[in-house]
């Protein structure tokens, strides 16, 4: 796959909403089970090649949300990127069956060879439920779209070559273990196998040596 048309700027299940920030809203202390999540991905290690820092959290998706943003790159390429955001309703949510819920917008570019496959789509979904499964991760209520779009350019633009981009939007609700608390450290090293295999990136070996802690920049955020 090509590199990545510049970072995330548009949202996935309402994460068009992640530059609202928690600042300002009310609400009382942060729950146990939600900041023990949080706290796991905060001191999370993620391979080098994914850069992951934190970001503004959408507020109108639960009463708790955390997010991070992350891109892969190669040398000074950049081969694709991602938002994925952490939401907790301490009452629980119907929808979910359960508390927490992970929403993942994960987008790159591709070679118009890869773009014109007509299994292009189910490829990608499989990425992301191997990505869970390899890790021995236990998780329910999957749901998302893969959306294939192409651009072709006209006019004082036609010296573009066209461009196809994948778009894999999609959430899962991480299963609890103790205390109510799901293992997000592994979630998110999931999450980043498949940011690197839609880059195109080999999978990162037991024990690699690019493997990295995440930079702690930003606290747990609520409304």
């Amino acid at each position: 796959m090509a590199a990545a048309q510049g970072r995330l700027s548009d949202g996935a299940d309402g994460m068009d909403d992640a530059k609202d920030t928690a600042q300002g809203r009310a609400g009382g202390a942060l729950p146990p089970a939600f900041r023990a999540a949080v706290d796991a991905l905060r001191a999370a290690r993620v391979r080098s090649q994914v850069e992951v820092e934190p970001t503004p959290a959408p507020q109108r998706l639960a009463p708790h949300a955390y997010a991070l943003e992350a891109v892969v790159v190669d040398g000074e390429q950049e081969l694709a990127d991602g938002r994925l955001v952490l939401l907790h309703d301490p009452a629980g949510h119907d929808a979910w069956q359960g508390t927490f819920r992970l929403v993942t917008l994960v987008r790159a570019e591709l070679e118009a060879e890869m773009a014109a496959d007509p299994l292009l789509p189910e490829v990608c979904w499989s990425w992301l439920t191997g990505a869970l499964q390899g890790r021995g991760l236990g998780y329910g209520e999957p749901s998302g779209t893969i959306t294939r779009a192409s651009s072709h350019y006209f006019g004082g633009l036609a010296e573009r070559p066209a461009a196809s981009q994948i778009e894999i939007r999609a959430s899962w609700t991480p299963r609890e273990g103790m205390g109510g608390v799901p293992d997000t450290a592994a979630h998110l090293a999931a999450w980043c196998d498949l940011l690197a295999q839609v880059g195109g990136l080999p999978p990162a070996g037991p024990g690699d040596a690019s493997v990295v802690t995440l930079p702690q920049r930003r606290g747990p955020q609520s409304r």
